[in-house]
């Protein structure tokens, strides 16, 4: 390889590692944010997530190989224009067939890499997750019940739990069994569950209750037990435990294999044949956006890169759309299997070409995406009106240039970023569609709702990445030299970063505050809705009064205010007796908190829980929750605003529960937001340590910096939630460790 080989490789390694990084930890958030807290807060040992974690990471790395592969290209060739270094190879008559060689070598490598794990390390991914997946489960699952919400993922089981003590097991517990013709309803001081991996089996025990048996009849019994065992069905509990692999966890000879098999009985393995072509064609796309990229990146002008970088973008999401429609006209048999998989890079391909060709011709074309006039002469003839005042903190031109370059990056790594979890998040749920569980609507509609949840991860990211390239690229260019020579700060010249910080971390905590709770219910419905699972609030069908009765019913009208099918469980104070039953065929509001019941009866019990009288009636009136009790989400901290989570936590401290974890969420809600001041803090002295020569190893040093912190949010939440730490100190700690450390830098940082 000759030097200018050797010197374009370098300028491609450390973009495509810090985008691989980048893109790869991003996909993993989800997972580290919902389970990591809840694993840890219970007992599961941190190398046995990490080791789920790792399982997940071929599943990430097949999307994100490709994509770093696109952008990496797009930031060395935009660095090489920027710096007028291609027009110097033009000059020495260097064309840009000749780049093809350095670019083929980099695709040709992350084609390999992207082969190796499409046919290596999915398969065994997907079958190592399984089997750490059953031994989580297994080790903890009775920590999947939450206190106070109804848990239905017990096969024909419902449970409710009072507390759950840090010691483990439940305390209080209400169980509903609907496995036989008459349900039975159980009310227990504790309970637990045991799960043998090795057999796997799994048991629910429940310790010193009743079991009520029986409905309007004479046959209505109590039973008093001091132990009783519960079969889970534990085949059904842990699924993916022994079945045959779907062909996606199948390796190449696996796949030929079924091949072979279905063909030879007689039947067509259409979707068999297109995986297989699958596992070929996509580390092909490596070949396909090296092209793209050199034909988009490679220009003898210093500007137009932005353009060229989400044009980029765009192509990684028309790929990966183009390749899931191919499998839709598999299943419909209107396409060859090889066709369906060869698909979007023949197109792309084409396209590839095109551009090439394009640019080798006209090289000093530039790609641009123009602002409109009539934007820019309103943004110049406010800007004065920004000012703050004349000690130097009015915005000039200095202050514009700084905050339209952070601004445009910080947009750029923003969709960057969204690009991921859109992809990943169309190619989990596409499949859905396509097995007819719900339509392209209900996904764009999904997108839609699930939009605020991407931003809420993105943006304290993208507030870094944006801070990180800004100050690299004053470093890199000496202007941040010549601010110094006249008098300018570093701190004065950071000033627009922190103003973007905080703008950026009010609107966090807006987004929390008004949509994201909504929007997160709503996405979490559609998508239960194409996953078969219930979503609808109204198809719930066990709510919690709130004087402690629990309400079970068949159906519920909200416009009408209508139950048909209404069964009522009242207790006593701490849940240890029921003191009554009310069952009614229909019910309906007549004002307010005011009910006509129809068609039931009513069966007291004794202070011993015995029985001790029932009645019938045709119609009567009762007083109980209003509907618009039974037509409201039922709390869960993820879908709550802070103001909602602060009421809802006064009211269950207020009524003697343990709100240990719902401190932990509110106090977390208010720290979060900070996220993107601490960010701010951390990039710019690292971003001018590293200097001129050293500005994408400040970016990967920052980078890595913030996958430790986003670490430590996990760790000091899980110790919150597990009672060895005050709530306030586990949400506000990272802050206030990565703050303080990013406050002694930057006074000890040359500004």
């Amino acid at each position: 390889m000759y030097t200018l080989d050797r010197y374009i490789l370098r300028q491609f390694l450390w973009p495509f590692g810090l985008s691989l990084l980048v893109f790869t930890f991003l996909l993993t958030v989800p997972t580290l944010m919902f389970y990591a807290e809840e694993y840890f807060a219970k007992g599961v040992s941190a190398g046995v997530f990490l080791r789920l974690v790792i399982t997940l990471l071929p599943q990430s790395l097949a999307l994100t190989i490709p994509m770093s592969l696109l952008l990496a290209l797009l930031v060395a060739f935009g660095r090489l224009s920027a710096d007028r270094e291609f027009v110097a190879l033009q000059a020495c008559g260097v064309s840009l067939r000749r780049l093809l060689r350095p670019v083929g070598v980099a695709s040709l490598c992350c084609a390999a890499a992207a082969a190796y794990v499409y046919m290596v390390l999915i398969p065994v991914g997907n079958r190592a997750f399984n089997e750490i997946t059953f031994s989580v489960i297994a080790s903890s699952a009775e920590y999947s019940v939450r206190p106070r919400v109804f848990f239905e993922d017990f096969p024909d089981l419902v449970v409710y739990v009072r507390e759950i003590p840090s010691r483990g097991g439940w305390e209080g517990v209400f169980l509903a069994d609907r496995r036989s013709e008459t349900p039975s309803v159980y009310l227990a001081r504790r309970g637990r569950v045991l799960v043998n991996a090795e057999r796997q089996t799994a048991e629910l025990v429940l310790e010193d209750g009743t079991r009520h048996t029986g409905d309007r009849t004479e046959t209505y019994q109590v039973h008093r037990f001091d132990q009783l065992v519960l079969d889970l069905k534990a085949t059904t509990m842990f699924p993916g435990q022994g079945p045959t692999p779907g062909a996606r966890e199948m390796s190449v000879p696996e796949l030929r294999a079924r091949v072979a098999e279905l063909r030879a009985s007689g039947t067509v393995p259409s979707f068999e044949l297109f995986e297989l072509h699958k596992r070929f064609a996509i580390p092909a796309a490596c070949l396909v956006f090296g092209l793209i990229g050199l034909a988009l990146g490679a220009t003898n002008r210093r500007d137009g890169t932005f353009a060229s970088f989400l044009i980029g973008v765009g192509v990684i999401f028309i790929y990966y759309v183009v390749l899931w429609f191919g499998q839709s006209l598999v299943r419909a048999d209107a396409a060859a299997p090889w066709l369906a998989a060869w698909l979007p890079n023949l197109a792309l391909g084409g396209l590839g070409l095109l551009l090439f060709v394009w640019r080798a011709r006209v090289a000093d074309l530039r790609l641009v995406f123009p602002v409109p006039r009539a934007f820019q002469r309103l943004v110049s003839a406010h800007a004065p009106q920004l000012g703050l005042g004349h000690g130097g903190f009015a915005p000039g031109i200095l202050d514009r240039y700084v905050a339209l370059t952070y601004v445009r990056i910080l947009g750029l790594a923003g969709v960057g970023m969204a690009l991921v979890f859109y992809v990943s998040t169309f190619l989990d749920l596409s499949e859905k569609v396509f097995q007819g569980n719900g339509t392209w609507a209900m996904l764009a509609e999904f997108f839609v709702f699930a939009t605020p949840q991407y931003l809420y991860y993105i943006v304290p990211l993208a507030v870094l990445l944006a801070t990180l390239v800004t100050v690299a690229i004053l470093t890199k260019n000496s202007e941040l030299i010549v601010m110094k020579a006249c008098g300018i700060s570093l701190y004065r010249a950071a000033v627009p970063m922190m103003v973007g910080a905080v703008a950026a971390g009010t609107m966090l905590f807006a987004l929390e505050q008004t949509v994201l709770g909504p929007a997160n219910r709503r996405a979490q419905d559609i998508q239960n809705t194409m996953r078969g699972r219930s979503a609808s609030v109204l198809s719930r069908q066990w709510v919690l009064g709130r004087d402690g009765a629990i309400y079970h019913y068949n159906y519920f009208d909200p416009g009408a205010a209508r139950f048909i099918g209404l069964s009522i469980y009242e207790f006593d104070e701490g849940m240890r007796q029921v003191t009554r039953r009310t069952f009614a065929e229909r019910a309906s509001a007549i004002d307010g908190d005011r009910w006509r019941i129809e068609n039931g009866w009513i069966r007291e019990f004794d202070a011993q829980g015995d029985p001790a009288g029932f009645t019938t009636f045709e119609a009567d009136a009762r007083t109980f929750e209003p509907s618009s009790h039974f037509s409201t989400e039922p709390p869960d901290p993820e879908f709550m605003s802070f103001t909602q989570l602060r009421r809802y936590t006064e009211q269950l401290a207020a009524s003697g529960f343990d709100v240990l974890r719902q401190r932990v969420a509110l106090w977390r809600k208010l720290s979060f937001p900070f996220v993107t001041v601490v960010m701010t803090l951390i990039a710019v002295p690292f971003a001018t340590t590293f200097g001129r020569s050293g500005a994408m190893a400040g970016i990967g040093a920052g980078i890595a910096i913030a996958i430790v912190y986003w670490t430590a949010i996990l760790f000091f939440a899980a110790m919150g939630a597990g009672g060895v730490i005050p709530p306030p100190l586990a949400a506000w700690a990272p802050n206030l460790l990565f703050g303080a450390g990013a406050v002694y830098l930057l006074l000890t940082v040359r500004t």
